[in-house]
């Protein structure tokens, strides 16, 4: 054989080798989440099942609906295996931060909200109640089918239904009100009536239901199963602070859920009554019932604050998730079920942990990240909102059969080279892709920043 030829092929073979373990490096390199697991057929749950059950602790992540009483020895390692372990979950090295040491809840994390990154975590996957916090899951749902013009006149089937002691805007039967009016009943007053009034406008509270579980799913928030679309304490009904935290992320996206979420006070539309013969509507003020947004007796406003969304059931306790900004930082707060129980408990330690994240900036690595949902784009160049404020469509790019078949046919026998080309150049492409689907920044456009008030 010539001696050119020789050189020829070993070079090529030196090049497939090469190849090959860059895409073995890329392999063993990629994040956790690309792998993140489907969720676990879920069993039908016990009758009266709490977040103070006895339950056996589930040994695989997503296997059981009902709450245990303490963190699962396996949780998901959606968003990173750090995540999937049970307590708190930091990076304390040189120059970061102590965390909080007064922080009671059973679950919380905090995260940069546009880059993903969690910063801290305590219990990110334990499955509990979340209360009215799964609102911003039926928000991020429902919001935008309707246009916020769009009128409706309340029927006695749209407020059925409800459980007993639910939080209530008031809506009344007979009145009509605008889609604009009835979430800001959702947001400010956490109204299970407004809730029913949109569920019923969107086909029915079990459609809604189905899917808002879909759209969980679209999410990757797969610790989440939804039973009643308000958060009302049902049975089987779950979600985690990382799940919830998912929820605000996307809901943020959306123009009008960042108004909603933001808005402190307003009037809302009353009873008509009839005056002089002629019919008048009155109105009444409604105040958001997030005391970092209005802040109360023994809690400020948090400076920089602009939602999100808080709840408090008898099982789930109080929940919260808040975003806030300082600096040109965007930080995502869930916390869980303190177990002080003291006032606005949930707020303070909220704000706590907020504190710490901002302080912590800059300095600490993270423990994991939030993944981006399925139906992320993944071609534009600056990732994030569309000029209206919605995440798009899956525009995923993948490599085409016949980019990949005229790679492979190269002359001069470089055919090989070709074909491994093609197939490490795919791959590579779809690993990047993966990458970037993750790793990606989620500018929050037109956020709405809060100033402190006195």
């Amino acid at each position: 054989m010539p001696a050119p030829l020789q050189t020829t092929r070993r070079s090529r073979s030196r090049s497939l080798l090469v190849l090959s373990a860059a895409l073995s490096s890329l392999a063993l390199t990629a994040p956790v989440a690309l792998a993140a697991p489907s969720p676990t057929p879920t069993p039908t749950p016990t009758p009266g099942a709490t977040a103070t059950s006895t339950a056996t602790p589930s040994s695989s992540a997503g296997s059981s609906v009902t709450p245990t009483a303490t963190p699962p020895a396996n949780m998901s390692s959606v968003g990173g295996t750090r995540l999937a372990m049970a307590g708190t979950q930091v990076n304390l090295t040189a120059g970061v931060p102590v965390l909080p040491k007064d922080v009671t809840a059973r679950s919380w994390i905090v995260s940069d909200a546009e880059s993903g990154a969690v910063l801290a975590a305590h219990n990110a996957h334990w499955r509990l109640p979340p209360a009215s916090t799964l609102k911003m899951l039926f928000a991020d749902t429902v919001l935008p089918k309707f246009p916020k013009t769009t009128e409706h006149k309340v029927v006695a089937s749209d407020l059925a239904g409800m459980g007993a002691g639910s939080s209530v805007v008031p809506i009344k039967e007979g009145e009509s009100y605008t889609v604009h009016d009835l979430w800001l009943g959702v947001f400010l007053r956490s109204g299970n009536d407004a809730v029913h009034v949109l569920s019923h406008m969107n086909g029915g509270v079990d459609k809604t239901v189905a899917d808002m579980n879909a759209h969980a799913q679209d999410l990757q928030a797969l610790d989440t199963h939804v039973v009643t679309p308000d958060g009302y304490d049902e049975p089987g009904q779950v979600s985690s602070a990382y799940d919830l935290t998912l929820f605000a992320r996307s809901g943020l996206q959306k123009k009008d859920f960042r108004e909603y979420c933001s808005t402190v006070s307003t009037k809302f539309p009353g009873e008509t009554t009839k005056k002089k013969g002629k019919s008048v509507r009155g109105t009444f003020e409604i105040r958001n019932t997030n005391r970092l947004l209005s802040g109360d007796s023994d809690v400020s406003v948090y400076p920089g604050i602009a939602g999100v969304k808080n709840g408090n059931t008898t099982n789930a306790g109080a929940t919260f998730t808040g975003v806030a900004e300082r600096n040109g930082k965007v930080l995502l707060v869930t916390v869980m079920n303190p177990e002080k129980d003291e006032h606005n408990e949930v707020y303070k330690e909220a704000a706590k942990i907020l504190d710490w994240g901002f302080q912590a900036d800059g300095k600490v690595q993270p423990v994991g990240e939030l993944v981006a949902p399925k139906n992320v784009p993944q071609t534009s160049a600056q990732p994030g909102a569309t000029a209206t404020g919605e995440a798009g469509g899956d525009t995923a790019a993948k490599p085409s059969a016949s980019s990949a078949a005229s790679a492979s046919e190269e002359d001069d026998g470089s055919s090989g080279v070709g074909i491994a080309l093609a197939i490490v150049g795919g791959l590579l492409v779809l690993l990047a892709g993966g990458v970037f689907l993750v790793n990606r920044r989620w500018p929050l456009p037109e956020l709405v920043r809060r100033r402190p008030r006195p």
